[in-house]
């Protein structure tokens, strides 16, 4: 099974994806010094976001979410990789800022939510033409 998704960011991927079930709020909704989801109302509370492939629905936006994920990626928590819809640019930012600081960031992709899903739980690889390949 390959799928096709839209490169956003450019870079390889590779590792377990944790599709998320639900939009989800980088601001107040992930832990930034752990990767932890800590939002009480999101049905994936507890899990860790951190060095996964982190395919999400959708957001819920919040104009902090750039810095969030500017801190995940300064703090070593962040996802491997970002598959979302459609591009977020405000989450996008801050991984553009940390590429520009010169830190390792997270390559992001466009896949839709229902192809999203049925990666969930698979450790795939992530091409940088953005094919993605299942590897269990």
């Amino acid at each position: 099974m390959a799928l096709k998704a839209e490169v956003l960011l450019e870079g390889e991927g590779k590792g377990e994806v944790l599709a998320l079930t639900h939009p989800i709020s980088f601001w107040g909704g992930v832990d930034p010094r752990t990767g932890l989801i800590i939002d009480a109302r999101h049905p994936e509370r507890g899990q860790s976001i951190a060095g996964k492939i982190l395919a999400m629905p959708a957001m819920i936006g919040s104009s902090s979410a750039a810095a969030v994920m500017l801190e995940l990626i300064h703090c070593g928590r962040s996802p491997t990789a970002l598959i979302m819809p459609a591009p977020d640019a405000i989450l996008l930012l801050g991984v553009i800022v940390a590429r520009e600081m010169g830190w390792a960031v997270p390559p992001a992709y466009a896949l839709s939510a229902a192809d999203q899903r049925t990666l969930h739980g698979k450790q795939v690889s992530i091409a940088s033409d953005g094919v993605i390949g299942v590897l269990n």
